[in-house]
């Protein structure tokens, strides 16, 4: 193996574990959660007691 073949390698890695962990980015709500309009909260609620 010669020194351009490992760096072709590691390049490559490198790209497939960006392209893999990309789309982790995307996830979950970025704002802050409200209901929507015309609807009201239901939290907090109460719950009862033993």
């Amino acid at each position: 193996m010669n020194r351009h073949s490992g760096v072709v390698r590691i390049v490559t890695l490198l790209v497939i574990v960006c392209v893999l962990a990309l789309p982790l980015g995307a996830c979950g709500k970025k704002a802050s959660p409200e209901p929507p309009p015309g609807k009201q909260t239901e939290f907090p609620r109460h719950y009862p007691r033993r």
